[in-house]
């Protein structure tokens, strides 16, 4: 990447022999990955002035590591597949909500431990605006963090403290835009034209007007359009999300620099993933939805390559809610294979999931799934059975129509099932952002609530209780089997049910997927040790035993794809992973009734006998069938004779 006499200079910046020759062979590693990237958005001559400028950035950054990130490092160069390994459980909160402040969640580590905790995801903590501020993603300060949270010493230190038990520190930096109140955009208002040039800014609505002919609204009922009028900056404003998010123009090699920084300033404070909010939107063209452009793909590795280069502990997960079609570019196909971002979420699972309790059908799950692109083998997913925001109905027409469904109608079921409007629906969920031009109704809610148990407690109807927790546990059970990172929202394994109370805070009144964000009850978590019979006690036993079982099984490793298989009871999910150690066969009953499952299709996957690791019971498979009680689920094995 360097010319020798340039080489030779920077050498010059170091004390340490051996910390020069770690940074160059480094920069040899990555810097092809990063030359070529940003020569494909922004060209030869402005790369060659961008990497002048960020040689400086890289060489700070990795002057200031701190000592103990660099054994890390070392750690993570040595062990590649860290966030692979069966033994990662990810837990995700709000720090207020979980514990007031960043001092307070440190003194619930024994906690996260105590559940298998080894990646801390604490929800948008970075200073945001006050008042109105999207849940915290409209950052008016990435060096900052909230006032009422505490400190970035404060943060810098919790990282310290969960390194020190295993435990990852995971943060979200937004990508796509910052709010209005950011140095930036005020320095843009007051009209310097450097700043001007860090944002899409529009004299009058032709162009804006223009690109509206593609662009979807993403909040339709509270944000719609695409582009806010500004009087201080006298510009049409590009505003995706909302009207204080100004949209980042990243066709300026200035904005790339910047983040750099941003990234490597936080990884010297402890963090160690960075979640990519809004990764999709990042690159605008016209006569397009402007989301997954290839620019975007290649910004993503570049921003990899550098962050590899000083801390290569450092991990990336892409928050990318797209088609699967569109999600496999951002762990990297073709040149980008394995190079964008090392993890990315599987919404399509969550989705899938519940759309399975719901119709007690799992022929759609298997064929989305079937239909997954398989992802590179030295990346993970992110997976959940719920998570801080809505469910949006990412169901393709081609996968319903693949078993007989029309896709549109099967979206407006789910929509009706989990609002409540189904006759029969055993769920209390909320329509969020009802879009009448498209239909699209989506959905907030707990998982518990979602899953019945808010009405079942109501109704005392101990039935209904029972196949409620036993949703959830398989919900569950799906997610930690699937192989990569599971991902627990914060109460889910309490069980904890919708907060009906979220709109007496002002500032949550309008975005109703508060309901599913409530605070901790610390109570509930004390109680449910105390009552394990209990329906929330249930949940958390029967939670953390899938979790000790599936940190004991080396065939969960995120390297290996779980394929889903035909089942002949179309509520019986198949799900086979063919790994070194041997073949593991996950079996699930997506209904409150008793099956009589061919015993012949697990025999040809496993053998005569196999062992379920969630009973630690022997099972012979040459009877005729095999009994799943409802909402069952196993975790098979080949074993060399039954017990």
């Amino acid at each position: 990447m360097l010319k020798s006499e340039l080489a030779a200079q920077l050498r010059l910046a170091f004390d340490d022999d051996r910390d020069a020759d770690t940074f160059f062979l480094r920069l040899d590693r990555y810097g092809p990955d990063l030359q070529g990237s940003l020569r494909a958005v922004y060209g030869e001559q402005r790369t060659a002035r961008l990497l002048d400028d960020l040689l400086p950035v890289l060489l700070h950054a990795f002057h200031t590591r701190p000592a103990d990130l660099k054994k890390l490092d070392e750690a993570r160069l040595l062990r590649p597949d860290w966030l692979q390994e069966p033994e990662m459980i990810g837990y995700v909160a709000y720090a207020d909500r979980f514990a007031g402040t960043l001092k307070g969640v440190g003194e619930h580590l024994d906690y996260l431990t105590g559940l298998g905790v080894r990646y801390l995801h604490l929800m948008p903590l970075l200073k945001p605006r006050d008042g109105e501020n999207d849940g915290g993603y409209a950052v008016a300060d990435y060096r900052a963090v909230r006032d009422d949270l505490g400190s970035m010493d404060d943060l810098s230190a919790l990282a310290r403290d969960l390194r020190g038990r295993g435990i990852s520190l995971v943060l979200d930096l937004v990508l796509n835009h910052v709010a209005q109140e950011h140095e930036w955009a005020v320095r843009a208002r007051a009209g310097d034209p450097q700043y001007r040039d860090y944002f899409h800014l529009f004299p009058d609505r032709t162009v804006p007007d223009a690109y509206e002919q593609t662009l979807p609204e993403v909040f339709p009922e509270f944000a719609p359009g695409n582009f806010t009028w500004n009087e201080s900056a006298r510009a049409w404003v590009w505003t995706t999300f909302n009207t204080y998010q100004w949209d980042l123009n990243w066709g300026n090699p200035d904005v790339f620099r910047e983040f750099v920084d941003i990234i490597l300033h936080l990884a010297n404070r402890g963090v160690e993933v960075f979640r990519l909010d809004a990764i999709a939107f990042m690159w605008k063209r016209l006569g397009t939805d402007s989301q997954n452009q290839p620019e975007v793909h290649h910004l993503a590795q570049a921003l990899r390559a550098c962050a590899r280069i000083v801390a290569p502990a450092v991990a990336f997960k892409a928050e990318a809610i797209v088609s699967p079609a569109d999600l496999i570019h951002y762990l990297g196909t073709g040149e980008h294979h394995g190079k964008v971002s090392d993890m990315a979420y599987h919404n399509s699972l969550m989705v899938q999931i519940w759309s399975s309790l719901a119709s007690r059908d799992v022929r759609l799950m298997t064929a989305a799934l079937q239909a997954f692109p398989p992802k590179p083998t030295s990346t993970t997913w992110g997976m959940y059975v719920r998570c801080h925001d809505d469910i949006g109905w990412a169901i393709s027409d081609a996968d319903a129509a693949r078993v007989g469904l029309d896709g549109a109608a099967h979206r407006h079921f789910l929509s009706d099932f989990y609002s409540g409007e189904f006759p029969g629906s055993f769920a209390r969920g909320l329509v969020f952002q009802y879009n009448p031009d498209t239909g699209d109704r989506r959905i907030s809610g707990s998982g518990a609530s979602l899953a019945g148990l808010e009405a079942a407690l109501e109704s005392g109807d101990e039935v209904a209780t029972s196949h409620a927790v036993g949703r959830l546990l398989l919900a569950h059970a799906v997610v930690l089997g699937f192989g990569g990172v599971p991902l627990l929202y914060m109460g889910d394994e309490l069980a904890l049910l919708n907060d009906e109370g979220y709109g007496d805070t002002p500032e949550h009144a309008a975005d109703n997927r508060w309901v599913h964000r409530p605070r901790m009850d610390w109570a509930k978590a004390e109680a449910v040790q105390a009552d394990p019979a209990s329906p929330a006690g249930q949940v958390n036993a029967g939670l953390r035993h899938l979790i000790r079982v599936r940190q004991g099984l080396p065939h969960l490793h995120a390297s290996v794809e779980s394929v889903a298989l035909h089942s002949p009871d179309p509520c019986v999910l198949l799900l086979r992973r063919d790994h070194p150690r041997g073949r593991f066969l996950a079996v699930y009953n997506f209904s409150e009734h008793r099956i009589q499952f061919p015993a012949h299709m697990l025999r040809d996957a496993l053998g005569e006998f196999a062992q379920d690791h969630l009973t630690g019971n022997g099972l012979s498979l040459y009877r005729p069938t095999v009994t799943l009680e409802p909402y069952r689920a196993l975790w098979l094995t080949p074993a060399p004779m039954t017990l």
